[in-house]
């Protein structure tokens, strides 16, 4: 029970890596809250986490609305009584097209949901993290963005999921001294749903000819499951990084090392 009595808010909780972090966090005996636009699937996992005897909240909405995030953070503490823990998780891929062919209203969806929603999510939690006398933020980037930038089409995903980063880097040394820290989880291939937010668009005209091998992710040649992935935010969550801030942790079996 690494995290009894602690108070997790996830956002994008409700499937995929997200909801694999809630689950691992509610084991272990932390009470956590969760967002997601789709109000059926925040509920199932609720239900989740409730049928193993956890505590679970739920308030669908977009994380790239102030309002919503800053009631969704106040919700949280009005249940508990305190926020310990953040995961900055919602995302989507967005539009991978050649930059010329990106409409500005693409760019902004993909950069206000990535990289606002992590700005909105941290900022509202901060008072309450320090009135808690810490806590450990977790910010859930990629590896695209930050060591592979050889697939095409993906610039303003890529561009957003370095901010988080850059993001992630800054607050590191500014909320220090209040003992909270901040890292970032950067996920290559894992089987996700995020597909569903994925729209392709004339990549053949700016495609590179290249070739990989069968099994190109070195490590057991497979994807990552969304567990493996909740597995390090777990542990950069809990008093076992009590010293870890500022750092960027890669679960990819190696991939950005070879694809990048």
């Amino acid at each position: 029970m690494k995290l009894k009595d602690k108070v997790a808010l996830i956002t994008g909780g409700s499937s995929g890596i997200g909801r694999a972090a809630a689950v691992a966090m509610a084991r272990e005996g932390a009470k956590v809250a969760l967002t997601a636009r789709r109000a059926e699937r925040c509920q199932e996992a609720v239900d989740e986490i409730e049928g193993m005897g956890g505590e679970a909240l739920a308030l669908p909405g977009d994380v790239a609305d102030a309002e919503h995030v800053e009631a969704l953070v106040a919700a949280t503490v009005e249940r508990w009584g305190r926020l310990d823990i953040v995961v900055p998780n919602a995302g989507i891929n967005g539009v991978f097209a050649p930059i010329e062919d990106i409409t500005p209203a693409e760019w902004d969806q993909t950069q206000n949901i990535n990289v606002r929603g992590t700005f909105l999510t941290v900022k509202y939690a901060i008072p309450h993290l320090r009135a808690a006398g810490g806590g450990s933020i977790v910010v859930v980037s990629s590896v695209n963005g930050n060591r592979i930038f050889s697939n095409f089409g993906f610039t303003s995903y890529s561009c957003s999921k370095a901010a988080q980063v850059t993001f992630a880097k800054m607050a590191a040394v500014e909320l220090a001294q209040w003992d909270i820290r901040i890292n970032v989880v950067c996920p290559g291939w894992t089987k996700t749903s995020i597909g569903e937010n994925t729209f392709a668009r004339d990549i053949d005209k700016i495609k590179i000819p290249r070739e990989y091998p069968e099994g190109m992710v070195p490590l057991q040649q497979r994807p990552a499951s969304c567990e493996e992935v909740a597995n390090a935010i777990l542990f950069l969550a809990s008093n076992d990084a009590s010293y870890v801030t500022g750092t960027e942790i890669y679960v990819d079996g190696a991939l950005s090392l070879f694809q990048g």
